[in-house]
């Protein structure tokens, strides 16, 4: 059952850490809960302020791309919520990386120089960037692990067409560069990052949110060169420490493994972190709220009348 049962709503929809309303089959209404979630599992606490922070900063990063490519958001009527447009989604993720980390450097340091189709170059240490950023899609699973797909799959899969997928990989690419250029100048590197587009009325829409720490990785430019240099670990902005606890504890999403135990100390360092990146990316002190349900609930009706 749905917490809310907002007007005109039409469907509902719980997803790892969002909860989508679907209003008048037009709308969407998007919570983003304080639910965290690591390797496609949903964690067992929740962290404090984590929603408020992805929704405010995802708002952020949406208004100051609007002029590369049009998306989804058309108001934030509470600190976690945000209504927008109801788009019919690709099932892709477009992942775009400039650094060799994560995901890519674990491809990398087994011996695979060739990720999603995308070649990467010899001798490179982890953290190193890509003389050119990389786009190394994944399928978009509703259950489950997303998978590695090229472009060429994906078109053969008919996941999207060449026309679509040129212009997804455009889009993808500009938005990624005007994400780097909104990191540096608050001193950070957007090392890699995911977006989700989707068509509406036959037009291309970026969805759901960009440039925040569950859906992308920051390091902080200062002192980066030197650390590679002596090939120290990079003080990073990102989700990727939770990763890291839970591989170090044994888990990594498998049959048959247990989550760690979450202590009260963990949960609030993690919701340190994510307060920590949204002043570092916005350059904006972050001021946490709290809603109750009624305020809620009238906040978002307001901001549905608003859409009629």
């Amino acid at each position: 059952m749905a917490p809310f049962l907002f007007p005109g709503q039409t469907g509902f929809y719980k997803g790892k850490v969002r909860d989508v309303y679907t209003i008048a089959d037009k709308w969407l209404v998007m919570v983003a809960s304080d639910r965290i979630s690591a390797f496609d599992v949903i964690l067992p606490r929740t962290i404090p302020y984590k929603g408020q922070v992805l929704n405010q900063i995802a708002a952020f990063m949406l208004k100051t791309t609007s002029d590369i490519c049009p998306n989804w958001l058309l108001d934030v009527p509470a600190p976690n919520i945000s209504t927008g447009i109801k788009c019919e989604p690709f099932k892709l993720e477009m992942v775009v990386r400039g650094n060799l980390v994560g995901h890519a450097w674990r491809t990398y340091a087994s011996g695979t120089k060739t990720l999603c189709g995308a070649k990467m170059p010899e001798g490179l240490k982890e953290n190193d960037f890509f003389p050119e950023p990389i786009i190394t899609p994944s399928t978009k699973a509703a259950e489950g692990h997303d998978e590695d797909i090229s472009p060429d799959e994906i078109i053969a899969k008919g996941l999207c067409n060449k026309e679509e997928w040129d212009k997804l990989n455009k889009y993808a690419l500009l938005l990624f560069e005007r994400g780097k250029e909104i990191a540096l100048k608050q001193g950070l590197i957007l090392a890699d990052t995911k977006y989700e587009f989707g068509k509406h009325n036959g037009e291309i829409i970026l969805m759901d949110e960009i440039h925040t720490p569950d859906s992308s990785r920051y390091f902080y430019r200062d002192g980066f060169d030197e650390r590679q240099v002596k090939g120290e670990r990079q003080k990073q902005l990102s989700k990727e420490f939770v990763r890291e606890w839970l591989i170090a504890n044994h888990f990594m999403g498998k049959e048959g493994q247990m989550v760690p135990e979450m202590t009260d100390e963990w949960v609030q360092t993690i919701s340190k972190r994510y307060i920590e990146l949204y002043e570092k990316v916005t350059g904006e002190k972050f001021k946490p709220e709290s809603l109750s349900a009624d305020e809620i609930f009238s906040a978002v009706s307001n901001s549905l009348l608003k859409l009629k």
